[in-house]
């Protein structure tokens, strides 16, 4: 003779809301991930734009900031142009293919920027490029003199 088992015959089910709830917290981790992916060693500044600007591979690389103010950064940390060539000289000893990136406000003195891409060169790294926003289609077309440029 068969006992019937004190527990009901119910038959498994998917529950649909615990699922969602998975599914979504999936997401949002996987947006704030690949948000943090992104790179930014630099100080924010607002970069002067050039239309002749192409993208450059991005891998390793450090970056020098001039600000307005004219502060210099290494990476995210304010450094004097006086410890700039030793710490280039520790990164490029470390690094022998180095990447260094120069960007600076749009209003910084341009003085500045020569003087840290002259101690970037005196160090030997041959590997720099100064960053540059990218200017609007339709305002490239127009811009045909520097600004400041007068007719002589």
């Amino acid at each position: 003779m068969r006992v019937p088992s004190p527990a009901a015959k119910r038959r498994a089910r998917i529950e649909i809301i615990p699922l969602i709830d998975i599914v979504f917290f999936l997401l949002a981790t996987f947006v704030m991930v690949s948000l943090s992916m992104v790179k930014n060693q630099g100080v924010s500044v607002n970069l002067p734009v050039a239309s002749t600007s192409t993208p450059q591979e991005r891998k390793v690389f450090t970056t020098l900031t001039v600000t307005e103010e004219g502060f210099l950064y290494l990476d995210k940390e304010k450094i004097n142009l006086a410890d700039l060539p030793v710490r280039l000289k520790q990164l490029k000893d470390n690094d022998p293919e180095l990447k260094v990136f120069i960007h600076g406000d749009a209003k910084a003195y341009f003085g500045s920027a020569v003087q840290v891409l002259d101690e970037v060169r005196k160090i030997g790294i041959s590997k720099v490029a100064l960053q540059t926003g990218v200017q609007p289609a339709e305002t490239a077309s127009q811009q045909t003199e520097l600004p400041g440029a007068g007719a002589s």
